[in-house]
């Protein structure tokens, strides 16, 4: 019989795992030793390791500035955002193309929502190697490529990992939209075919968003669904968090261009209520 056959036996193993620490698990409270200059260490408010094939989500707050971390250069951070106070606004991939004029993503540019505002800002990109065209794995995909694309077995796809992030939020899978690719890039070329620009990186590149309204952010870490390499390749994802200000009227990224600071003034006039 095993030993934890026994529900005091059981609950006795259950608590001694209390003190495990492991890698890819959220801190709590937060801590972190790198915080950039001028950041409080009381203003952390996420710090989180996501695993290969793992997800994560959280409410953040306007301002709040989100670091992440592509720690042994082989993650894919596909993102999925929603508007906290009204989650049928969320993330639109088209419009964050088509309104910025440019398809390719780096600091300074923008991740705008279904109604014309600015959910999130890219203030630092040290990847350069991102996507907004291929969208994330699912199921049958995953089951093509790799002879398993159930949610709970081997190679969990980026899609089901997106709607179990949702549904801690109470949403469901009709909410999960086209999704933005961190760290995995593509390229269109001339005879409109795309070249994944997917294979593993240098360690530690780091992007900085800054969220622009009270958002809900959902994360999944899952190899880029145009990843030519036969085997099922991911690594750690790691997201630090930290309040911040809210972006003032002078703020260059809010400036840098007419169709982006009409943007920012659509979801000021939002908060101005």
């Amino acid at each position: 019989m095993s030993a934890t056959a026994d529900p005091k036996s059981a609950r006795d193993h259950a608590r001694a795992q209390g003190g495990t620490r492991v890698e890819t698990m959220p801190v709590l409270p937060p801590v972190a030793d790198d915080l950039p200059e001028g950041v409080s260490p009381a203003d952390l408010v996420w710090e989180e390791t996501i695993a290969p094939g793992g997800y994560a989500s959280r409410r953040l707050a306007r301002g709040t500035r989100l670091r992440l971390i592509d720690k042994a250069g082989d993650a894919c951070a596909s993102l999925n955002i929603f508007n906290a106070e009204m989650p049928t606004e969320r993330l639109n991939v088209a419009d964050t193309v088509k309104v910025q004029w440019n398809a390719y993503l780096g600091a300074g540019k923008l991740l705008l929502s279904d109604m014309g505002r600015v959910m999130a800002s890219i203030l630092e990109d040290g990847a350069g190697t991102h996507d907004t065209f291929c969208g994330v794995s699912n199921a049958a995909s995953n089951l093509r490529k790799y002879g398993e694309g159930r949610n709970s077995g081997a190679f969990p796809s980026g899609r089901d990992r997106l709607i179990l992030g949702a549904a801690k939020h109470g949403l469901t899978r009709r909410d999960v939209h086209p999704a933005v690719n961190l760290f995995k890039g593509t390229k269109i070329e001339a005879d409109g075919s795309i070249t994944p620009i997917v294979a593993p990186f240098v360690p530690g590149r780091a992007v900085l968003l800054r969220a622009e309204m009270e958002v809900i952010l959902v994360i999944a870490n899952c190899p880029h669904v145009l990843d030519p390499r036969e085997g099922w390749h991911s690594t750690p994802l790691r997201a630090t968090a930290w309040r911040g200000a809210v972006t003032g009227e002078d703020d260059p990224v809010r400036t840098a261009t007419p169709e982006g600071l009409r943007a920012f003034l659509n979801t000021e006039d939002y908060y101005r209520r």
